[in-house]
């Protein structure tokens, strides 16, 4: 079998890496950047973390480079970047490609079911990574992954998946987890970003504490007007328990915010204020978060970095 890993940020590489070393798969990571392809071809991926620490190298490839229909294709790009990526994947898959996202936010599912007019699965996952530096990452907390709805494609991605050291499960009723994990990135992502925090601090502190409750009472209210099933009963205490799960990863958003790039935040805080909007439902905590961390976007450039 063929995957093609898209996106080589944190978990692209960890799941590119891992599906490497413990498959006999072909694997190939694609990057729009050919100088990033060429160092990564040159220095390969090193892991570090709870599994211990390896090295492995991955063929990374330019969309100019691909003269294969993959068989998986794995999407880990941010959530800003799906419309393009989705572009550079179109004349690649084939009607028997099988297309997952396992990125963050609602909507990417959408957009490439446009742009690619086939069928594309949703997925999410609790492994956590942090980039150390380009090829380099650190898996900072593992959990399950879930895929779904279920199809023969799927049942063998979940087996291969879990060959790799990945726990998989699939789940016909994946908009549930999707929004699952959308509340927990809503709850954790913006906060962290803001206040330069881990995540297990941002329980540690009442006025964090505080502020993720007031943003997750505001989503509840978006879930439960769209009449959705979380798979969880309490958002914060599930929330909370990420934070203490994953205490020292600095969130994808942190970092994001850390190398001065674009953030997901219109795909997370950003589309819970878009849903309620439709709804007619107030959501004044998530308005605020998706201000500031806009406006840190906008001004990384005159940002005060010392006295």
């Amino acid at each position: 079998m063929k995957f093609l890993i898209v996106g080589p940020g944190a978990m692209g590489l960890l799941f590119a890496s891992r599906l490497k070393k413990l498959t006999s798969h072909e694997i190939f990571l694609l990057d729009y950047k050919k100088e990033r392809a060429d160092f990564l071809n040159k220095q390969g991926i090193k892991v570090e973390g709870l599994k211990g620490e390896f090295h492995v190298y991955v063929p990374v490839i330019t969309k100019e480079q691909i003269d294969f229909s993959p068989d998986f294709v794995l999407i880990f790009v941010k959530a800003y970047s799906t419309k393009d990526a989705a572009y550079e994947l179109k004349e690649i898959v084939s009607e028997d490609s099988c297309v997952i996202t396992l990125q963050n936010g609602i909507g990417n599912i959408k957009i490439l079911e446009e742009v690619l007019q086939k069928k594309v699965y949703g997925g999410v996952t609790a492994e956590g990574a942090t980039l150390i530096s380009t090829g380099h990452v650190r898996h900072a907390g593992s959990g399950d992954t879930i895929i779904g709805p279920s199809s023969d494609k799927l049942v063998e991605l979940r087996d291969i998946l879990n060959k790799a050291g990945f726990s998989t499960q699939i789940r016909n009723d994946i908009e549930s987890f999707l929004w699952g994990k959308l509340l927990i990135n809503v709850g954790i992502n913006a906060l962290t970003a803001i206040t330069g925090l881990r995540n297990g601090m941002l329980i540690q502190i009442e006025e964090t504490r505080f502020i993720m409750q007031e943003c997750l009472k505001e989503a509840m209210e978006v879930v439960k007007k769209k009449k959705l099933k979380l798979p969880y009963e309490n958002p914060f205490q599930k929330t909370e328990e990420v934070c203490r799960k994953t205490s020292q990863n600095i969130s994808s958003m942190l970092q994001d915010v850390l190398a001065q790039r674009p953030t997901e935040i219109d795909f997370l805080n950003g589309a819970i204020v878009k849903e309620s909007k439709k709804l007619a439902i107030d959501t004044p905590v998530n308005q605020a978060l998706t201000f500031l961390i806009r406006a840190i976007q906008k001004s990384y450039k005159h940002r005060v970095t010392k006295r």
